[in-house]
């Protein structure tokens, strides 16, 4: 009987580990621009979207674009990343002020595997800080638009 209660222990202590360890690969951390510049891993970084550098290039689905830190306070003097996202443009990208990405950094561009936008509220007035000019944005994207 003793027997059982070993090998249930070591059963139950080796499932918890490899379980543990399965959770900690898929986990990925939030990083600052800067250091999402220096990692090799995967992570997550989140950045205002520059409505003045977007460029979506259609033949092969590509979406260049440049991130700049949300916390720096102004834009001008703000850290900024090149960011390539492959596939579709998701579909209130136009619309976004600022995005999380998943991805990883090659030389100085963040090659971004999923992207996730971030719109302002419905509910936020034009002349709150933080609102983007939709016309800008539009212009950036080159749609007609507001």
């Amino acid at each position: 009987m003793k027997t059982r209660y070993i090998i249930g222990s070591i059963i139950i202590v080796v499932f918890f580990i490899w379980g543990a360890n399965a959770f900690l690969k898929t986990t990925i951390r939030y990083v600052s621009i800067d250091e999402a510049r220096r990692s090799q891993k995967t992570v997550q970084v989140m950045g205002k979207i520059d409505p003045e550098n977007i460029n979506y290039n259609t033949g092969n689905s590509q979406l260049e674009f440049t991130i700049y830190d949300p916390e720096a306070p102004d834009k001008e003097h703000a850290k900024r990343m090149k960011v390539v996202y492959n596939g579709v443009i998701p579909a209130n990208f136009d619309q976004a002020t600022s995005v999380v990405l998943k991805g990883k950094s090659e030389g100085d561009t963040f090659v971004a595997e999923q992207m996730l936008v971030k719109c302002p509220s419905k509910y936020q007035g034009e002349g709150k800080a933080g609102y983007q000019d939709v016309r800008k944005h539009n212009k950036g994207v080159h749609k007609p638009g507001v």
